[in-house]
């Protein structure tokens, strides 16, 4: 299946010239644990790092969510899949994202509007380590310690992007002084991810998931180069489609 998604990610993106492909890959092992194996129908999941939209639409379309030719319609007019997912075109995403930093607070909310009404499930949030040099998510972590939110599991994306900017070496720490349960997990194994997601806490759940930047495809695996950037000739594709390494 792995190999499926990375191929779909890979020819959406060729087809349209669009994507943040190497985000949208250095995700998929953890989408793949929450949607497979972990999510309930209860449950709500924010993609805070809404930019890797791609690898979201390509567990859709595993899920039966969209139709193959929706994914392929990717950031085209009348798309319902834009560059960044949003709540009014598909019912699977609960609230549009790619403001950086803007899913944390929304999951806080979430997660305190369940406590308030008495409702079952858990709120979900995946957010990049880029976007946690953003105010918003520690002020969010703060206030959802502070509130003892247990039904609330935060997972950063922790593949080093943002660190040609300033290093974040310390978030297990951060979010531990913020009086959250804390794991650290490499974030391309599925034991591990599940083990991480399946634990009880009586405090929200932080999950440092350490992630390769463009897993699966050789070429982009930690290389700047393909933050924003698409296959651009058929052979450039097809040799990657033949490189996938899972």
């Amino acid at each position: 299946m792995k190999k499926r998604l990375i191929s779909n990610i890979l020819k959406t993106s060729f087809l349209n010239k669009e994507g943040h492909v190497a985000s949208s890959l250095s995700i998929l092992d953890i989408l793949i644990a929450l949607y497979f194996n972990h999510l309930k129908d209860d449950d709500e999941f924010i993609l805070s790092k809404g930019h890797a939209s791609l690898g979201l639409y390509s567990i859709f379309l595993e899920k039966g969510y969209i139709s193959e030719d929706d994914l392929f319609s990717f950031c085209q007019f009348n798309s319902k899949l834009g560059g960044h997912p949003s709540s009014h075109k598909l019912e699977q995403v609960k609230i549009s994202t790619g403001s950086l930093g803007h899913g944390l607070p929304f999951s806080v909310g979430l997660a305190l509007g369940k406590k308030i009404k008495n409702e079952s499930g858990s709120v979900y949030c995946l957010i990049g380590d880029g976007e946690s040099n953003e105010g918003s998510i520690w002020e969010s972590a703060l206030l959802a310690g502070s509130l003892g939110l247990d039904n609330l599991t935060c997972i950063m994306d922790f593949n080093r992007s943002g660190e040609r900017a300033v290093k974040l070496s310390t978030c297990l720490d951060k979010f531990k002084s913020f009086n959250w349960e804390i794991f650290n997990v490499d974030g391309h194994n599925q034991q591990q991810i599940k083990s991480a997601l399946d634990k009880k806490c009586n405090l929200p759940k932080f999950i440092q998931a350490d992630t390769i930047k463009g897993k699966g495809c050789l070429i982009m695996e930690n290389n700047p180069e393909w933050h924003h950037k698409s296959p651009s000739s058929v052979n450039e594709l097809e040799q990657m489609l033949a490189d996938i390494n899972i």
